[in-house]
């Protein structure tokens, strides 16, 4: 029976953890607050103070602005110390289930530790042959190739989700000609923060040019991003390990199936060799009975044996010519590119030295897709604390400074400078149960991803209580089929014992 913790966060350990985020919050947006205030700017969600610049009329020398300009800046800090301060992630930690597993194995006697790896375990069976053609298997194979390619996507979403813990800035100009009266209005997207007024021509057109840089942060108070990097991090070791699960069934299927390739030859030749021998028994059994010294019986025995051996080896050919088929696909190549290669028979590959089974803890170590099936089952639990931060506020930091006028000269004038800083807080209040529902689809899926680790954990654990009994059975069947010696005496009473039943049969007809 297999048994495992599945951790979950319960709402009041979540509330002790974000408690002290919440009131530091609550207090930097008080700071905030009575900063706006004291340096005459007007506070609001989102919060839009702008400097704007003197009007035309006004005197040449620049009027320095107050101190308590500096304010809404020292308010931004506070709220980034308390996000540092408290912030927290909410969902479960991940922790690597418990699965009991039996202590050894029912047919491999003693429990033997197995060794950690087997790297290039093909090299044991001494072809080089074989060795060429795993690693053109590796190289061309198309299920490589699609693995790779995932490794490499699990990496790019990886970075993908990393950046979105980071600000973003971004450039942007514009240029704008107009006909009519009055002013200009600001680029698309962008509001007039107090720029100049456009000149209207004798004809009724004026021009505005801008250019700036908008700023955006997204605060992650409750570790939605964060989540989402942990789980693309799990995704990484998902995609590395479907690539180890997808070279280890290749190689695996190369080296089989040269082996079933060689052994097809071997059959085929000893089919052949049998059929010219039983040929020449069908020869010197018809001169006998032309002689008189044979019988019609053993004619027609050795003839129906001959026919039968000459019948099986077309089935044998066409059985090696599919395995070839299906080796040359592997490769990444046609089916008849490797006919050429195996067209001359060589020896079956036989192991060097038997390879211990070690016991069935180790299946949980070194089979690809169990750990393939462990990394998913984590990568869904980190994305319920993803959708959980969803249900929570969330703040993020905003602002653009920008330069505009009616000449492309005005541009980055200190009198044609305006900018705008100021943080925005969303809460959900109604969705319809949309996000509850979220959390409860992660939570189903990461228990599909646990039931799916268990289902990988028996499947390999059968997978090598197989190959035992098929190895142990295969090693009895070869004891009983090597030849024994016998008695002198019971070799020379056995042909008077071992006649014939059907030359029997007719004799005493």
């Amino acid at each position: 029976m297999m048994q495992a913790r599945t951790p979950m966060m319960r709402p009041r350990r979540w509330l002790r953890r974000c408690r002290r985020a919440g009131v530091l919050l609550a207090a930097s947006a008080s700071l905030a607050s009575v900063a706006a205030a004291l340096s005459g700017c007007a506070i609001e969600i989102p919060l839009n103070p702008a400097r704007t610049p003197p009007p035309a009329q006004t005197p040449a020398k620049p009027v320095t602005p107050a101190k308590p300009a500096v304010a809404p800046s020292f308010a931004m800090l506070m709220i980034l110390v308390a996000v540092m301060l408290g912030g927290c992630a909410v969902g479960p930690d991940y922790r690597r289930p418990l699965l009991a597993t039996p202590a050894q194995w029912s047919r491999a006697g003693v429990a033997t530790p197995a060794p950690p790896v087997l790297p290039r375990w093909w090299t044991r069976l001494r072809d080089p042959t074989l060795d060429r053609l795993v690693v053109e298997a590796v190289d061309g194979n198309l299920d490589v190739a699609t693995a790779s390619a995932r490794v490499r996507e699990a990496r790019a979403s990886y970075r993908q989700a990393v950046g979105a813990l980071l600000p973003t800035i971004a450039n942007t100009e514009s240029a704008r000609l107009a006909k009519g009266t009055g002013v200009a209005s600001a680029a698309p997207g962008r509001p007039n923060l107090g720029g100049p007024s456009s000149v209207v021509g004798s004809d009724g057109t004026s021009g505005l040019y801008q250019a700036g840089f908008d700023a955006s942060w997204e605060l992650d108070l409750f570790g939605a991003n964060r989540r989402a990097v942990e789980a693309a991090a799990y995704g990484i070791d998902a995609s590395d390990e479907n690539l180890r699960a997808v070279l280890l069934t290749l190689v695996g299927d190369v080296a089989s199936s040269y082996v079933e390739a060689r052994g097809y030859q071997a059959r085929i030749a000893l089919a052949r060799r049998t059929a010219t021998s039983q040929d020449e028994t069908t020869k010197i059994t018809r001169n006998r009975l032309a002689a008189g010294t044979g019988s019609a019986v053993d004619l027609a025995t050795a003839t129906g044996q001959a026919a039968a051996t000459r019948a099986a080896i077309p089935t044998l050919e066409t059985a090696y010519a599919q395995t070839v088929h299906r080796l040359s696909v592997l490769t990444g190549r046609p089916p008849s590119a490797l006919s050429a290669l195996l067209a001359r028979p060589k020896p079956i590959p036989a192991p060097k030295l038997p390879v211990p089974a070690g016991i069935p803890a180790d299946v949980l170590l070194t089979r690809p897709d169990v750990r393939l099936a462990e990394r998913r089952y984590a990568q869904s639990t980190a994305r319920i604390g993803q959708a959980e931060a969803a249900l929570y506020p969330s703040v993020s930091l905003a602002g653009n400074i920008a330069t505009s006028g009616t000449k492309l000269g005005d541009l980055g004038r200190n009198s044609s400078i305006s900018w705008s800083l100021g943080p925005t807080l969303t809460v959900p209040i109604f969705n319809g149960g949309k996000l509850r529902a979220a959390v409860e689809i992660a939570e189903a899926q990461r228990d599909q991803q646990f039931l799916a680790y268990q289902a990988s954990v028996l499947t390999a654990l059968k997978d090598v209580e197989d190959a035992l009994v098929s190895l142990s059975n295969e090693h009895r069947e070869a004891g009983y089929s090597r030849p024994r010696p016998r008695p002198i005496g019971r070799r020379r009473a056995c042909p008077s014992r071992c006649i014939d039943p059907d030359r029997r049969a007719f004799s005493t007809c």
